[in-house]
């Protein structure tokens, strides 16, 4: 089943979908204008059921079968699409910018989006499959741990899902290209917040005060050495600290500063040892130095773990789409967070990128999402629903 004729026939529609998405960014949860749109469409389409405000604005819209379910089959899965976007200043230059100052889609969740709704429409017209295909549209993914809380709100058990599904775009990875792997795929993110109270004095009389600068960038090196000199070389983790805040003369030793950064990691373990680590670090640097030092160490999205037998079907069905020369199931981990890893830990099934050719970077101000890239995502959500709820 290469790509499909209906869905290359409604490719402008679905572009035309993606690109008002992209004029109006909203930001984590407060995305009520693209619930309503996302919701409208599925009306539109016909779905047996569209349901709103789980995980305060998700959407879920239900497709059903005209198959007659088998006993042991499968009778719904999930698949996901995440809607938020940056607050990011767009510099793209194209004619549908970002129309709201200092937010713009610069991760491609406008094309996630309009993709599922593309198969939604497809499989609401066709319904060659048995079972209930169970559309998820998400906030918060930046952030926000959306996923989480459509979850709490009772989206597996609602709608009785039982296998769930998610996609990512990849810039650097060419049109009609699929990659995935089985186990950790993306990383665990935790937060990592100090705060530092010194002894602020004369910038000309160190030696009366308690340098907090100093000691941030005492903390700054110390933390570098955990990954390199703590963690196995065989695991990956990283921790980086971006932000630093302290003064505000150039003759004053600040009373205060603050360091806020990121650790990642792939596995349970190291994740519990960076944590161990980065406390002593902290406990230690504040003995030697004499200032007070704060820790607020916060854990966030989990690792994203693809379970064996969906990935392989995952990669099966971008295989049947793509091309088996077109898809990868091999890929190294990405360092970078996914709060699908929420979805995963619920119920089985896998997270696949497509490719979304030579672009900018995610969450780069003159990122786009590339619609030569919408017949294959929709091509793939329903070739897996036709799949997996075969009857």
């Amino acid at each position: 089943m290469p790509i499909l004729n209906r869905i290359a026939d409604l490719q402008p529609e679905i572009m035309g979908w993606r690109r008002e998405l992209h004029a109006h960014p909203e930001l984590m949860y407060d995305v009520h204008r693209t619930a309503a749109f996302v919701a409208d469409r599925l009306r539109e389409f016909g779905c047996d059921e569209v349901a709103t405000g789980l995980g305060r604005t998700g959407v879920v819209g239900v497709i059903r079968g005209r198959k007659p379910v088998n006993g042991g089959d499968l009778k719904a899965i999930g698949l996901r699409a995440d809607m938020d976007a940056l607050p990011i200043e767009e510099e793209t230059g194209v004619a549908y910018s970002s129309t709201v100052p200092g937010k713009m889609h610069a991760c491609g969740h406008d094309g996630h989006t309009a993709m599922l709704l593309g198969a939604a429409r497809y499989l609401a017209e066709t319904r060659n499959f048995a079972g209930d295909a169970v559309m998820i549209f998400q906030p918060a993914e930046e952030g926000g741990a959306g996923a989480e809380a459509m979850i709490k709100d009772g989206l597996m058990d609602r709608f009785k899902i039982e296998q769930v599904y998610g996609m990512h775009n990849s810039p650097g990875m060419p049109i009609g290209t699929f990659a995935t792997r089985v186990g950790p795929a993306m990383a665990a993110t935790d937060h990592i917040n100090i705060h530092i109270e010194g002894l602020g004095g004369h910038a000309a009389r160190p030696h009366k005060s308690i340098d907090s600068v100093l000691v941030g960038a005492q903390l700054i090196t110390a933390l570098q050495s955990i990954v390199s000199r703590s963690v196995d070389p065989l695991d990956a983790a990283v921790i980086s600290i971006c932000e630093f805040h302290a003064g505000n003369a150039r003759n004053v030793i600040p009373q205060t500063a603050e360091l806020f950064g990121t650790a990642r990691t792939l596995t349970p373990e190291v994740r519990d040892l960076i944590e161990q680590r980065v406390r002593e670090v902290v406990n230690g640097v504040a003995q030697l130095s004499g200032a007070k030092i704060t820790l607020d160490y916060e854990r966030s999205y989990p690792v994203l773990v693809n379970h064996p037998a969906e990935t392989g079907i995952a990669a099966r069905v971008a295989a049947d789409i793509a091309g088996e020369g077109n898809v990868s199931s091999e890929i190294p981990p990405v360092m970078g967070a996914e709060d699908f890893a929420y979805m995963l830990e619920a119920r089985p099934g896998a997270f696949i990128f497509i490719g979304n050719g030579d672009s900018a970077g995610l969450h780069h101000p003159a990122y786009n999402f590339n619609d030569d890239a919408i017949i294959y995502g929709s091509s793939y959500w329903i070739k897996l629903v036709e799949t997996q709820l075969a009857g």
